[in-house]
C-alpha cells in the first residue's frame, strides 16, 4: 500500500511553507512516526512524522517552497524492513562471564588496555572541555556548568554536513592549531557562497522593517545595581533548586519585577489595533530566544500570578523548545510585552526593537563591576545597563521612563515585589 504525505497547516493564514530538509533519502525504510522531514514557515520550524513504516520516496526536494497539502513523499509500507530494524540485542554478559579466572592486563605505564573507564553511577562527572573565561562566566551567570553545554549539544541532530566538516578539519587541524589565529592558520581566499533564505528569516526581515516604518520607536535607558539580586540569589539557589527542581536565574527577577510595573502602567502592556487602543488586563510576556533557526519569542501566559520558581519552569521549557524547532504555534503567538536579554552574548548596551502588534520591549544587557555612588561613598559594585524601547504613538515619555524606574526600584529592592512595586515599610504604614 502506497500512502501519500502531504504537508500540514501549521496555522491559520499560512498557505505555503520551505521544505527546509530531509531526514532520510529515498529508498530508506523508516518506522512509524519518525521524524523525516522539516519544514519552515514564517512564524516557526516544525516536523513531519511518517504515518506508518515503510519505504519512503522524496517527491520535492529540500529547499523548495510548496503550498500546504503538497504531497512531499511517498511512503510504501509494503516494504521490508531490514534485517537490523526490530532486531533485539543480547543483554551484556556479565563481567564474571566476560573474563573468568582473568585479569586486566596493563601496559608498562600502568595503564588498563581498556579503552574507556567504567564510571561509576554515583561518581561525579568531570567535564573535559576547555572553557575561555568569557564562556566560562557566561555559563556561572545562568547557573549552568560544562557539562550542561555537553549534555545539551548530545541532544542536538547531527547532519551529513556536519560529519563532512568534522572530518575535513579533522585531517587538516590538529589541537593545537585550532587554537591559533585564524590568519595563521588558513589561506586567504576570495570565494563566495550564496544560501537561500529560510522562510523564517525572510518573514522576520519584514516584520524588522515594517516595525521601523509603522512605529514611532523610541528607546529609554537605566542602570540597574545588581547586588541585592545576586546576593539573594547566591544564599537561596542551592535551596531553591532543591525544593523545586529548577535554577534560580536573573530573568524570573526581571519577568516579575516587569509584571509588576504592567500592572501600574496599562499603557506599556496595550497596543493599537486601527483607530482604537487595545489594554490587556494580564500579563503574557515572550522571552527572546536565539534559535538555530533564527530569533524565537515564546510566550509565558498570565506570568502575573507565577511565582519565581514558575516562571523559571516555564522559561526552560520554552527555551529547550525553541532550540530543538519543537515550538507550536500557539507558544509563539498573543504576547502582550517582551524581555530580551543580549547580556549572555556579552552586549553591554543596545536599543531592541519592538515586536508588534506590542509597544514595548525591555532588554537586558550583560553585569559589569562599575564604581557607584552610595551614601556619598564610591563604591565597586555589579551593574546592568536596561534599556525599553517602545512606541510614542501610544507610550508617553513619562510613563515609559516612570515604567523603567519602576523595574529598577524592584529588583534594587526585591521585597517590593511583594507588595505592587511599592516601599514594603510605606505599605505597612499605610502611607
Amino acid at each position: 500500500m502506497i500512502i501519500e504525505i502531504k504537508v500540514p497547516s501549521p496555522g491559520e493564514s499560512i498557505s505555503e511553507v520551505q521544505l527546509a530538509g530531509w531526514f532520510f533519502q529515498s529508498g530508506d525504510f523508516v518506522e512509524k512516526d519518525a521524524e523525516i522531514a522539516e519544514i519552515d514557515s514564517d512564524k516557526a520550524t516544525l516536523t513531519i512524522n511518517a504515518a506508518e513504516s515503510g519505504k519512503i520516496n522524496i517527491l520535492i526536494e529540500a529547499g523548495e517552497t510548496v503550498e500546504i497539502g503538497t504531497v512531499i513523499c511517498t511512503i510504501d509500507t509494503e516494504a521490508d524492513a531490514p534485517a537490523s530494524i526490530g532486531k533485539k540485542e543480547e543483554p551484556p554478559a556479565k563481567a564474571s562471564e566476560k573474563l573468568p579466572e582473568t585479569k586486566t592486563e596493563k601496559k608498562e605505564t600502568g595503564i588498563p588496555e581498556q579503552p574507556e573507564p567504567i564510571v561509576q553511577e554515583n561518581q561525579e562527572k568531570s567535564t573535559d572541555i576547555h572553557l575561555s573565561p568569557l564562556a566560562r562566566r557566561m555559563l556561572e551567570a545562568n547557573n549552568l556548568t560544562g557539562d550542561d553545554l555537553l549534555d545539551f549539544y548530545k541532544k542536538l541532530r547531527i547532519s551529513k554536513d556536519d560529519v563532512v566538516r568534522f572530518l575535513e578539519d579533522k585531517n587538516t587541524l590538529s589541537a593545537e592549531t585550532v587554537r591559533m589565529p585564524v590568519t595563521a592558520q588558513r589561506e586567504g581566499n576570495r570565494e563566495t557562497e550564496r544560501k537561500k533564505m529560510s522562510t523564517l528569516r525572510l518573514k522576520l526581515a519584514e516584520r524588522l522593517v515594517a516595525v521601523k516604518n509603522e512605529t514611532a520607536m523610541l528607546t529609554t535607558f537605566n542602570e540597574v545595581n545588581m547586588t541585592p539580586v545576586i546576593q539573594m540569589r547566591n544564599k537561596y539557589k542551592d535551596a531553591f533548586k532543591e525544593k523545586y527542581g529548577v535554577s534560580l536565574g536573573f530573568m524570573s527577577f526581571f519577568t516579575k519585577a516587569v509584571t509588576e510595573a504592567l500592572l501600574q502602567f496599562p499603557q506599556v502592556n496595550a497596543h493599537i489595533d486601527g483607530n482604537d487602543l487595545v489594554f490587556h488586563h494580564y500579563a503574557d510576556i515572550g522571552i527572546a530566544v536565539s534559535a538555530p533557526k533564527g530569533l524565537m519569542v515564546p510566550v509565558i501566559r498570565n506570568a502575573e500570578t507565577m511565582m519565581l520558581h514558575e516562571i523559571e519552569a516555564a522559561i526552560k521549557e520554552l527555551a529547550t523548545k525553541a532550540r530543538n524547532g519543537k515550538l507550536t504555534i500557539e507558544e509563539m503567538t498573543g504576547g502582550t510585552f517582551t524581555i530580551t536579554n543580549g547580556g549572555v552574548f556579552g552586549s553591554m548596551l543596545s536599543t531592541p526593537i519592538i515586536n508588534p502588534p506590542q509597544s514595548a520591549i525591555l532588554g537586558m544587557h550583560n553585569i559589569v563591576e562599575r564604581p557607584v555612588a552610595i551614601n556619598g561613598k564610591v563604591e565597586i559594585h555589579p551593574v546592568m545597563y536596561v534599556a525599553l524601547s517602545y512606541d510614542h504613538r501610544i507610550i508617553d515619555g513619562k510613563e515609559s521612563v516612570s515604567f523603567l524606574v519602576k523595574v529598577k526600584e524592584m529588583l534594587e529592592d526585591p521585597a517590593r515585589m511583594l507588595f505592587a512595586g511599592n516601599d514594603p515599610a510605606m505599605t505597612l504604614l499605610g502611607l
